[in-house]
């Protein structure tokens, strides 16, 4: 969780910087700019596909596949980084479009994706390093890589806006900068783990590219990334309605937006957490331990949805208003706090499952249950003519509690399968 809380200030700090210059437009570039470069979630299989394979193959005490996870995911991670390279050109143009940017939006939109876009290889390289560190339980190491990563990402944009006025580009800048000291950062922790020293070797071990392994890996990544690009489609089309209300809502969602994302990452320590208990136990093949790990992550995960909404009801609203000087953005974030107060509550399951799920291989069915809930997600999107500001925070709420139920509804059978010699 702490590890998650700091991830979170990454965005947190870019918001609260930029708004003390009092620009919506400015601010609500940079909420946009920030969506456009969201789409890298897509690729976060790389971090849970990788979390899951390593934990499952120390459940069963194998090193050499620790090692071997590491080397075919990195080499995946390489290859999608130059890919994205190759398609900046038009990629940047095409997608600023397709969320609706306007006027002076759209113009620092651009200078913000422009820069930001060349840490797309490193946050690549990042997840993979980050995945495995968790996958074997050093999740202190990514928590200090972590801290220092977002001390300097902070100190960086302070001095890059506020000091000399490089206003959205400055944000762009110190973002890039930080995640470049990420990745050497986890370079330098996962050299401290001693299976590391086998994935070098594991590059020229024709077990680590066996057709098995490979279709194993590429099975998994392929669930959880058409799983995650439903998700980010979802939290696009929300971005991009925002956009359609105005400068003033985009800020404000975009500030909301922060808040639930802080919410979020907290609660999705239990996630991580889950992934390699019950990679683990599925390693293992303990059912009854696979069933206890899911009971108190479940247990423990509700306890602090809970007191994240009755924190964000005390306090919510100043903490809110504290990242505009922009009396309209400030009156906007406050008339929709609640809905952010609601979602650790609504969405807490679907979080936690995501984690069981992903532990256990079980990506398929957690694709699908997305797939449903986002079917009725876009279905509250589109047919109304016109979107009210209300109207669409409550179907990006229903997103989460129609995941839940399709997850809670299809795990009894799975565990059956799942465990049946145990």
């Amino acid at each position: 969780m702490l590890t998650n809380m700091a991830t979170a200030l990454f965005g947190l700090a870019d918001m609260w910087v930029i708004g003390r210059l009092g620009n919506a437009p400015a601010q609500g570039a940079v909420e946009l700019g920030a969506k456009f470069m969201m789409a890298l979630v897509v690729f976060n299989f790389l971090r849970t596909g990788t979390i899951a394979l390593t934990a499952q193959a120390a459940g069963r005490g194998d090193k050499q596949e620790q090692a071997a996870s590491l080397t075919r995911s990195l080499a995946v991670a390489l290859v999608i980084g130059l890919a994205l390279l190759a398609a900046r050109p038009w990629a940047i143009g095409w997608g600023l479009a397709a969320l609706e940017a306007q006027g002076e939006v759209a113009r620092h939109a651009a200078d913000y994706v422009g820069i930001r876009y060349w840490a797309a290889p490193a946050w690549l390289a990042s997840a993979v390093l980050t995945g495995w560190l968790i996958g074997q339980r050093h999740v202190r190491m990514v928590l200090a890589v972590e801290i220092m990563a977002n001390l300097v990402h902070i100190g960086l944009d302070v001095l890059f806006v506020l000091g000399l006025g490089w206003g959205v580009s400055g944000v762009a800048l110190a973002t890039v900068s930080s995640e470049g000291l990420k990745l050497l950062l986890l370079v330098l922790a996962v050299r401290r783990v001693p299976a590391s020293r086998l994935a070098l070797a594991s590059l020229r071990h024709a077990a680590t590219w066996e057709r098995p392994a490979l279709a194993r890996l590429f099975a998994m990544n392929r669930d959880l990334f058409l799983r995650t690009v439903l998700l980010t489609g979802a939290i696009m089309l929300f971005a991009r309605a925002g956009a359609q209300q105005g400068p003033v809502m985009l800020a404000a969602n975009g500030v909301l937006f922060q808040l639930f994302m802080l919410s979020t990452l907290l609660l999705d320590g239990f996630e991580s957490s889950s992934q390699v208990l019950c990679g683990e136990a599925r390693g293992a093949n303990e059912r009854e331990r696979f069933v206890q790990v899911v009971r108190v992550t479940l247990l423990w995960g509700l306890a602090t949805g809970v007191a994240i909404s009755l924190i964000y009801a005390v306090a919510g609203k100043p903490f809110a208003a504290s990242f505009s000087t922009d009396p309209s953005v400030v009156r906007a974030t406050g008339d929709y706090l609640w809905w952010v107060m609601l979602l650790p509550l609504l969405g807490v399951v679907s979080f936690v499952l995501d984690g069981v799920f992903v532990g256990a291989g079980w990506t398929r069915a957690m694709l699908l249950t997305m797939a449903t809930a986002m079917a009725i997600y876009c279905a509250m999107i589109f047919m109304p003519a016109t979107l009210a500001k209300s109207e669409l925070w409550l179907a990006f709420s229903v997103l989460f509690v129609v995941r839940a139920a399709g997850q809670v509804a299809v795990m009894p059978r799975l565990i059956r399968s799942s465990f049946t010699a145990s």
